[in-house]
């Protein structure tokens, strides 16, 4: 596979009240196309960090990000609003959906800006809404006239319609009861089995579940790492097994 993203001693430090808090450490990472590599660890391992650092969300204190081989690490803030536009999709915790927009409006806004041609996106931003099971009847509806869940499906939909070459997600079953964030990561796989790169952070086992590589970070730095086969294509038993073992190893 060809890498999409890497990273060279990677860097990121906060100043804390005069005093400068390292949260990532010398980071050297590589992301290949097509993998769905979550990340875990404790709270305030970086996990959050590292996946603001890699989507550009966030410029790093010191060290290099290459994005398909172009270095984005030195970019101007405008620089790179527009290469996450054009690159990347996000889906969060909260799912921050505009709520004086419709649904529809709301997958709408964004892709628009990248892309011109308002009625083919329409087109496929209804196709990909029926997809997560958001019908018509819910395209006119507000996002607080929404469930957790689908708001959330709503956000994925949003992530994915430019197509972009990485998604990145943090947490995006965290607010959810079991039965929404099973739907919701349901979604992922599917994604994820259709082609799409995907880095997720997570502290929820079932979540972690859904990769093909699994990251443990400590303290900044990657400590270990679990390949997996792509989710349901071996036994979901075994695999939990194995997952669990490496993260009781790695002080989970």
């Amino acid at each position: 596979m060809d890498s999409i993203l890497k990273t060279d001693k990677l860097c990121k430090s906060f100043s804390n009240g005069g005093v400068q808090q390292h949260v990532i450490k010398n980071l050297d990472l590589e992301i290949m196309k097509g993998d769905f590599t979550v990340i875990m660890g404790a709270s305030g391992s970086g996990k959050t960090t590292l996946l603001y650092s890699l989507s550009g969300m966030d410029k790093p204190s010191m060290g290099k990000i290459y994005f398909a081989d172009t270095d984005i690490s030195d970019y101007s803030n405008d620089q790179l609003a527009v290469f996450r536009r054009g690159n990347c999709g996000f889906v969060f915790q909260s799912v921050y959906l505009l709520e004086n927009q419709t649904v529809l409006d709301n997958v709408l806004t964004g892709a628009l800006i990248v892309q011109k041609n308002s009625s083919e996106l329409t087109k496929k931003a209804k196709e990909l809404l029926t997809k997560v099971g958001i019908g018509e009847e819910m395209w006119n509806k507000y996002p607080n006239q929404l469930s957790g869940g689908e708001a959330q499906r709503v956000g994925i939909v949003r992530a994915v319609i430019n197509d972009p070459k990485i998604l990145f997600a943090d947490e995006p079953t965290g607010q959810l009861n079991s039965a929404s964030g099973q739907d919701v990561l349901n979604i992922f796989t599917q994604v994820h089995k259709n082609g799409q790169s995907i880095v997720m952070v997570t502290h929820d086992l079932k979540t972690a579940l859904r990769g093909t590589r699994v990251l443990f970070l400590r303290d900044g730095s990657v400590v270990g790492e679990y390949r997996m086969a792509p989710y349901g294509t071996d036994d979901l038993k075994t695999r939990k097994a194995g997952l669990q073992d490496f993260l009781n190893e790695m002080g989970w």
